[in-house]
C-alpha cells in the first residue's frame, strides 16, 4: 500500500527533513519525492510505501508538523487517490 503526501507552505529550512523524519519514525518508506520552491513557496509531493506503518498514526503525526510549521500537509491513501482519478 502507498500514500501520497503533499506539502505546501512558506519556504524555510528543514521542511523536507521534518516530514521525512516522521515518515521514518512511522516506518513509511519514501518511494519518490519531488519538491520545488516557487518564489518563496515550498511545494513537495511524496509517494510513500505504508505497508509497514499505520496510516492514521502517520497522518496524525504529520498533522502535528503541519500545525507546528504553519504548512498545509495532506496525506491521501493510494486507494482514494486512484479512485479520484478514475472518475
Amino acid at each position: 500500500m502507498k500514500a501520497v503526501i503533499t506539502v505546501v507552505g512558506k519556504d524555510k529550512t528543514g521542511i523536507l527533513a521534518e516530514v521525512s523524519t516522521v515518515c521514518s519514525q512511522e516506518k513509511a518508506n519514501i518511494v519518490e519525492v519531488t519538491q520545488s520552491v516557487l518564489q518563496d513557496m515550498f511545494c513537495m509531493i511524496m509517494l510513500v510505501d505504508i505497508s509497514s506503518s499505520e496510516f492514521d498514526k502517520l497522518s496524525a503525526k504529520l498533522k502535528d508538523v503541519e500545525e507546528k510549521q504553519n504548512l498545509k500537509i495532506h496525506v491521501m491513501h493510494e486507494d482514494i487517490f486512484n479512485s479520484m482519478h478514475r472518475i
